[in-house]
């Protein structure tokens, strides 16, 4: 039997169900509603490396955990500015507090910026493949994502991206290092890219990972910003990953005041927490204790990038806390072999396995799956370093 609204003057009629059990549902965006959700890095178990989320390996500092356990009014609000967060990165970079924007995560940055940015029949470039939240951010706003594929030895196409600024173009993302494969952009790259992109177009140079770059040539956002004062670039920065705040989701942006004022204009209030606004101050505070954990994994990341050269695997050069086997059509089977063995890596199907640099136990075994498997790659393949 089918089901009605009261007809009352006025009342507007519910739509009919065929079915007297299936509820009627409110009217979704077509296009949010086939958007997949984000998947997460695959949880480990007790007797497994989590290798899949480019997490930090190491437990956080006893002097974080202390400041962590002292903000506990947990009935109260936390402060919507950050501002104690903001005066310290401010004094830090030499900017003003207006310059500083805090927020859940860079990647709550990032759809702050969209929306203030670009709507329906704007469009937001970047690189392909990257991080794989932009596609679904880029979506969310209405806009078109134009994706430019990366270069064959997995880093930005620069120039290829300038090409694909039409009109239509309200925001570029650059990815550097780039997750999930690895390498960096260049200063002199960068500043050469800008100069050639309009200067209303928003450029957000994502830089999650740039406590681990080691290349003295990588661009970095913050000496952009005050060589080249850029008023069209944001850079974005976390302590999720160097500062191993993952859990309490942390990051902030240097801009200018007028942009970063949009970006606030579009948060959810209050999506700081007060401990997690504590714990970045603190780590602030012990930075050269985690710095050195910090080239601990760099030094371990480029012993394992290595060794899996050494092994047959053609690897990009690795820059981030990760890295990254271009195993294309094997992907998912190749992942399944690494899971077999107690190491949860993250597969992105049809391109390749990006595996976080963890503890220092796993180094060996990560090896030794990726050198078996490696040899079952028909010469030529994209993946292959071996003659």
């Amino acid at each position: 039997m089918c089901t009605s609204a009261s007809t009352r003057p006025g009342t507007r009629l519910s739509r009919v169900t065929a079915d007297d059990d299936a509820p009627v549902l409110p009217r979704i965006r077509p296009e949010i509603a086939a958007l997949p959700v984000y998947r997460q890095g695959r949880q480990a178990g007790a007797d497994a490396f989590k290798l899949s989320s480019n997490e930090n390996p190491f437990d956080p500092l006893p002097g974080v955990l202390e400041a962590v356990r002292g903000a506990s009014a947990l009935n109260r609000y936390p402060d919507a500015t950050a501002a104690l967060l903001r005066e310290r990165l401010a004094a830090r970079f030499g900017v003003t507090p207006d310059e500083v924007h805090v927020g859940a995560g860079s990647v709550s940055l990032i759809a702050q910026l969209l929306l203030a940015t670009a709507g329906a029949g704007d469009e937001v470039v970047y690189a392909w493949r990257s991080f794989e939240a932009y596609p679904s951010l880029v979506k969310v706003t209405g806009a078109t994502a134009i994706e430019v594929p990366l270069t064959d030895d997995a880093r930005h196409d620069l120039p290829a991206m300038v090409a694909a600024v039409t009109e239509r173009t309200r925001a570029i993302l650059v990815c550097s290092p780039n997750n999930p494969t690895g390498p960096i952009v260049t200063h002199d790259e960068f500043a050469a890219f800008l100069d050639a992109v309009p200067a209303d177009v928003l450029v957000i140079l994502d830089e999650a990972y740039a406590e681990f770059v080691t290349d003295p040539d990588a661009v970095d956002g913050l000496r952009v910003l005050g060589l080249l004062g850029r008023p069209n670039v944001v850079a974005l920065r976390t302590f999720s990953k160097a500062y191993g705040l993952a859990a309490l989701r942390i990051g902030y942006a240097i801009g200018h005041p007028r942009v970063l004022d949009a970006a606030r204009a579009t948060m959810i209030p209050l999506s700081v927490t007060a401990q997690a606004q504590t714990a970045a101050i603190a780590s602030l505070d012990h930075e050269a204790a985690l710095l050195e954990r910090v080239r601990e994994i760099a030094e371990r990341r480029d012993r394992l990038a290595a060794a899996l050269r050494e092994a047959g695997w053609r690897v990009p050069v690795a820059q981030g806390n990760f890295v990254w086997l271009p195993a294309g059509e094997s992907t998912v089977e190749f992942a399944a072999a690494f899971e077999g063995e107690g190491l949860i890596v993250r597969p992105f199907p049809g391109d390749g396995i990006r595996i976080s640099v963890g503890e220092e136990e796993s180094v060996e075994k990560v090896l030794g799956i990726a050198a078996s498997v490696v040899r079952t790659l028909p010469e030529g393949h994209a993946g292959r370093g071996l003659a």
